[in-house]
């Protein structure tokens, strides 16, 4: 643990890393700490996640009207660069599973996030990159480049290493940013950690993006991914469960979530978590879709049904 960096540390461990760094109006003292009587931190790591939008800076400082702003502490656009937002507590992490901050605390390997029982925007630090988050909208080498260089700033002004840093997805169930590969994030950071800093690692440019130095090949955006063992324990145990029960949130969204969209579930019925008698329903007509029958189609999601139940939505992929 830690305490939070002053807003002139910020500036300066960014900088060092080789970050050009542009100020909102205001950052210095935009925060969330007076309206909700909490301070931040101690602080334990950073949060990446994407926007899921375009333009989308000014919404990232004043929020929205269901949450206010800030929803971040640094804004990273896909043309305009890095933009600090908020000094202090901003409305970025919510309520995340406090056995994955205890292993970012210890920088161990981070447990599944199945319960959302801490709240994460007292404890860490929170950046928002600007993309749609479909799995399709690219992350243009410079702004993907500027994001490990931002995680890696923090991480070295706090004497961290890329085991403190974390995905969104990663800490509260149901998320699914970044759509890129959190451990292929981590790996990057590591990477830049390993040099000295601003040397090795120059800020690109706006105008006309330097060659990337910490991620050479272009970042692809993949998909979420699906614990086909943790799915099944779920669609056996939610349905007999008492009401509102649930065992496996991220993957049973995602599930239900293609099913809609194949128009096997209606929308009415997803987005609850629960894989519960509805799904289960919904799931079997997919099997007899697919040509299964009998035992066969029986809502149980199968390593064949459901990797082509992703494919066919491209909407996740699947973890035996």
């Amino acid at each position: 643990m830690a305490t939070p960096l002053t807003a002139t540390q910020m500036l300066a461990a960014l900088k060092a890393e080789g970050l050009t760094v542009h100020e909102h109006a205001g950052w210095k003292t935009h925060n969330r700490d007076a309206a909700t009587g909490r301070s931040f931190g101690p602080v334990i790591g950073v949060l990446i996640h994407h926007t899921a939008g375009h333009g989308d800076r000014e919404l990232c400082y004043n929020g929205r009207s269901d949450l206010p702003g800030p929803l971040c502490h640094a804004w990273l656009g896909k043309t305009d660069g890095l933009w600090t937002i908020a000094n202090g507590r901003a409305n970025h992490a919510g309520g995340v599973d406090l056995d994955v901050l205890n292993a970012l605390r210890a920088e161990k390997p981070l447990p599944v996030d199945n319960q959302a029982n801490a709240d994460g925007n007292d404890v860490l630090y929170g950046l928002e990159i600007e993309n749609l988050g479909d799995g399709k909208d690219p992350y243009p080498d410079a702004q993907y480049d500027q994001a490990v260089l931002w995680a890696a700033a923090i991480c070295r002004a706090h004497g961290w290493s890329e085991k403190s840093v974390a995905g969104h997805k990663e800490v509260q169930p149901g998320k699914v940013d970044p759509s890129f590969d959190m451990d292929d994030f981590r790996a990057d950071v590591k990477k830049q950690l390993a040099t000295e800093p601003a040397k090795t690692a120059p800020a690109p440019s706006k105008t006309s993006p330097a060659p990337s130095k910490t991620h050479p090949a272009p970042p692809k955006a993949g998909k979420p991914r699906v614990d086909l063992s943790r799915l099944v324990q779920a669609a056996k145990t939610d349905p007999g469960a008492k009401q509102g029960h649930v065992s496996y949130m991220a993957g049973t969204n995602l599930t239900e979530a293609a099913l809609v969209k194949l128009g096997y579930l209606a929308k009415t019925y997803a987005g609850d978590g629960s894989f519960g008698t509805t799904t289960i329903a919904a799931y079997a007509k997919w099997q007899r879709h697919l040509g299964y029958s009998g035992a066969e189609a029986d809502g149980i999601p199968g390593k064949i049904s459901l990797s082509k139940l992703g494919d066919t939505t491209g909407l996740f992929t699947v973890v035996a």
